[in-house]
């Protein structure tokens, strides 16, 4: 199957995401709406968002606050959107195996809308991350499973471990407990999704422990999942972030490859600490599935992920050429380039040694940290 979309289109009045043409297959039958904030260069990053149960693209986005998120640390979104026709709920069938396969259904279509948005936007494919919520939650756990060798990073909120149902009545009990399963046994149901030997992505997960939709013992199976896959055997290191427990599993050289957080007296939502994106860590507004709770996943997720360092990185590495060319530009004025001659080539060759305006630019562009001291 094939959808068009018009490009221009708005998705919602008070988010930026705009629907857009998939010309690839769409087995699944899922719309495709994206943002790239405006000046975005090319190698940016590229952030996958997939809603909840009777929510919207633009419903997630503008409550959890994430195109303000990327246009502030510059990266762009995808949101794949689901349709009644599939699914009389907007829910993603993360509990469907012709949906979560590789290749198949939904998840097909959600490969294939990252396929055309990274050539799109000319998005550095090592920084590709996706995250969601309940629903789309487990349609994360479904995509790192599937397609692992996409993703930098997950991100999964309230949702649901790879391979806890495959059928209605499955997912139905899932919610509600998840199934019981050795941590091999959940992180083989990742292994057997693709043919991938790792690296895998990195993995954060969220729930609140007052969750009455989705039971906080699929936070427990995602955990032990995903220590499994990553084989992280030692304990974490904990923390409180807004009153909120923290746990962090790190590999053999201290980086962190898992973390979790649980949100005391949080329902089943988003939490979300409202307020303006273009500074500190607050950002979205309260809807439903989008809950207050004095802390903003978004922002931590943004934070694990590395998205909140790029501009950063960006800004560091353009003073550092500005630098080096102001150098380079007074060294020019000062020594002016010779006049090119031709020059015999001697029997013997030796290293030759540098014209003084070629030594003056190298040692700007080392003390600018562009390139190694010679």
């Amino acid at each position: 199957m094939h959808y068009a979309f018009s490009d221009g289109y708005p998705a919602r009045a008070g988010t930026p995401l705009h629907a857009a043409a998939l010309t690839g297959p769409n087995l699944g039958s899922l719309v495709m709406y994206r943002y790239r904030p405006a000046g975005l260069p090319p190698g940016a990053p590229l952030l996958v968002i997939l809603h909840g149960c009777g929510q919207t693209a633009a419903a997630m986005d503008q409550g959890a606050g994430w195109s303000s998120l990327a246009r502030r640390f510059g990266f762009a979104l995808l949101a794949p959107e689901q349709t009644s026709s599939n699914n009389m709920g907007t829910c993603f069938n993360w509990f469907q195996p012709g949906d979560t396969a590789r290749g198949q259904g939904e998840a097909a279509s959600i490969h294939q809308m990252i396929v055309e948005t990274a050539k799109a936007f000319a998005s550095d494919p090592a920084r590709i991350f996706i995250t969601g919520l309940s629903a789309g939650g487990g349609m994360t756990s479904a995509m790192l499973a599937a397609y692992p060798e996409i993703f930098a990073a997950g991100a999964i909120i309230a949702g649901l471990p790879h391979g806890a149902a495959s059928n209605m009545h499955e997912a139905m009990s899932a919610m509600h407990r998840s199934p019981r399963r050795s941590g091999r046994e959940w992180g083989d149901a990742v292994r057997r999704a693709s043919n991938h030997k790792g690296p895998w992505p990195r993995v954060s997960v969220w729930h609140g422990d007052a969750d009455r939709t989705v039971g906080i013992s699929n936070q427990d199976a995602i955990l032990a999942q995903w220590r499994d896959v990553h084989g992280l055997t030692a304990g974490p290191l904990e923390a409180r972030i807004a009153g909120a427990r923290h746990l962090r599993w790190a590999d053999g050289r201290g980086a962190a490859r898992l973390e979790s957080v649980t949100v005391p007296g949080l329902g089943h939502g988003i939490p979300i600490k409202p307020g303006s994106a273009d500074a500190g860590d607050g950002c979205g507004e309260p809807a439903p599935f989008i809950l207050d709770a004095g802390i903003s996943s978004s922002f931590h997720i943004a934070e694990f992920f590395g998205l909140t360092k790029v501009k950063a990185e960006a800004k560091t590495g353009n003073a550092k050429l500005k630098v080096a060319a102001k150098a380079v530009a007074a060294a020019r004025a000062v020594l002016p380039l010779p006049a090119l001659r031709a020059q015999p080539v001697p029997e013997v060759a030796a290293p030759p040694r540098l014209p003084p305006i070629k030594r003056v630019i190298i040692k700007a562009l080392a003390a600018a940290g562009l390139i190694k001291k010679p």
